[in-house]
């Protein structure tokens, strides 16, 4: 209920006759509870926030947190965007694609990921059978247009791009435009991010500086022209919704960030949170033990984790009682 509609509730069934100075003050704590109401969860975008949580927390990724943490930081802080704010993380399964969106929410969100108006998708889960398509279609348009228009900053999360059917990927789009207005409501408060494992091969590829002698953190968006060749292949992988899908094309993906394999010090840091996270004591040895019993690639040199730091938490509960 709306803070005014609450106030006038109050004072009808108290009976209450005010004078006008009183009444003055009701109506100013009333105007108070109602930013609060329409606030609801929303934090004060705090910048340096941000930059911060991606440093402690967000391991071995320097050219995602960098486009993030500039990415979000400019869009939260415009007052007037002509767009909602789209985001697109690529990269093989487990480098930290859906941390890095839990890391956005919590720092839009007083409740973080478990924000009512933070919305996830996961393709085979959500839309699993391509016949029903039409069936899934006008519900998620549904779902995101009374979203947006109940709280404007709402949050959508698609994982799994790369497996959605082009027609629920059109269906989306105009939400993703630069139009002033959809049916109504202004989508350009709005955060959209898709997380996908296309483009994962490309990155995987230009992960071979380390043959090149080439330092990790040396590489950054346009080192090898990583973001047109991610473009390029989710474009034109014939398995993917992308590739019939108007959005590329129209450039309504605002960044392709890729999300490069991990090393074995990544997987350790991973390891460390984990332990913190269980309570237990945090353990250097233990932990450098346990990320050495992951599997890596190229087999021979053992560079960069298969996994990520995916079933650390698994793998770590074999080394305690």
């Amino acid at each position: 209920m709306k803070a005014q509609h609450f106030v006038v509730v109050l004072l009808l069934v108290s009976n209450i006759t005010l004078s006008s100075g009183f009444l003055d003050v009701f109506v100013a704590a009333a105007s108070v509870v109602y930013t609060y109401f329409e606030r609801d969860d929303l934090l004060p975008f705090d910048s340096k926030r941000l930059e911060a949580d991606l440093r402690e927390n967000f391991f071995g990724q320097h050219i995602a947190s960098n486009v993030i943490q500039r990415a979000v930081s400019s869009f939260m802080t415009d007052s007037n965007p002509n767009k909602p704010l789209v985001l697109s993380f690529h990269g093989t399964s487990g480098t930290g694609k859906n941390h890095a969106s839990k890391i956005i929410a919590r720092n839009v969100y007083e409740k973080g990921e478990n924000s009512k108006h933070v919305h996830l998708f996961i393709s085979e889960h959500h839309f699993p059978h391509t016949k029903d398509l039409r069936l899934y279609s006008a519900p998620l348009k549904q779902q995101i247009h009374e979203s947006v228009s109940r709280f404007p900053r709402s949050m959508f999360i698609f994982d799994e791009m790369e497996k959605m059917q082009p027609q629920l990927i059109d269906a989306i789009k105009p939400f993703l435009d630069y139009n002033a207005l959809v049916d109504g409501v202004s989508f350009h408060k709005a955060i959209f991010i898709f997380l996908s494992n296309a483009g994962g091969n490309v990155i995987t590829e230009v992960m071979d500086f380390w043959r090149e002698g080439i330092i990790r953190e040396n590489l950054w968006m346009d080192s090898k022209e990583l973001e047109i060749k991610i473009t390029e292949n989710i474009f034109n992988d014939k398995k993917g919704g992308f590739l019939h899908s108007s959005i590329i094309d129209e450039h309504l993906i605002d960044h392709y960030i890729p999300f490069l394999p991990l090393e074995l010090k990544h997987v350790r840091q991973c390891v460390l949170v984990e332990m913190a996270h269980l309570n237990i004591t945090q353990d250097f040895d233990l932990a450098d033990q346990v990320a050495r019993d992951m599997p890596y690639f190229p087999k021979e040199e053992r560079v960069f984790a298969v996994k990520g730091c995916k079933s650390v938490r698994q793998k770590l509960s074999l080394y305690i009682d």
